[in-house]
């Protein structure tokens, strides 16, 4: 008997079971993961944006905005995080070839979730000739489709904001380690500054 009772008991629970799942796959869409905001397109107006920064010589105490720079190519470089290897080869290669990459004329603005005390060390370690902003909602990372629902950091992506303001180039998955990627924001960038 108790065998008979234990099957009964067992198939209870796996109908049980079945139903449950059944139920959640019929759920409404709007119990699905929040899906990350898209990026600008190319051609479009690079979303405006104000962030505290710190640059070699530490942390500076007016914010900038996109708009500051309205004129000038902008190049935005969203990344997960101050120390770690992909970033810092990244950031040691715009720092090494920064002539090359960008040249004259060109601002370089790394974002990143990192605190502003951690880039401003950072900064000065890696002697970077250019300003880190500090996102640490990532509230910039998520105008420009860098930052997904979940994670505490950005996506490592590249943009090239033009003289007007639009978005000249985009690189969603920027690899840190492969020279064609440098190569082409090199020649994106030669592009949005003539």
């Amino acid at each position: 008997m108790s065998n008979l009772v234990s099957r009964r008991f067992l198939g209870a629970i796996a109908a049980s079971m079945l139903t449950a799942i059944a139920a959640s796959a019929q759920a409404p869409a709007s119990n699905a993961a929040p899906s990350a905001p898209s990026a600008p397109d190319v051609g479009q107006p690079a979303p405006n944006f104000s962030g505290k920064v710190a640059d070699a010589s530490g942390i500076k105490a007016k914010p900038v905005s996109l708009s500051d720079y309205k004129g000038k190519v902008v190049v935005l470089a969203f990344y997960p995080g101050d120390r770690t290897t992909g970033c810092t080869a990244e950031l040691s290669k715009f720092r090494d070839e920064y002539s090359t990459l960008f040249g004259d004329g060109v601002v370089v603005l790394g974002v990143s979730a990192d605190s502003l005390q951690s880039h401003a060390s950072w900064a000065g370690e890696m002697k970077f000739p250019f300003t880190l902003i500090s996102d640490p909602d990532l509230s910039i990372a998520g105008q420009y489709g860098s930052a997904v629902p979940g994670r505490k950091f950005a996506s490592r992506t590249v943009f090239v904001v033009g003289k007007d303001g639009t978005i000249k180039y985009r690189e969603l998955k920027f690899g840190a380690l492969n020279e064609d990627a440098y190569k082409k924001l090199a020649d994106e960038v030669a592009k949005a500054k003539s």
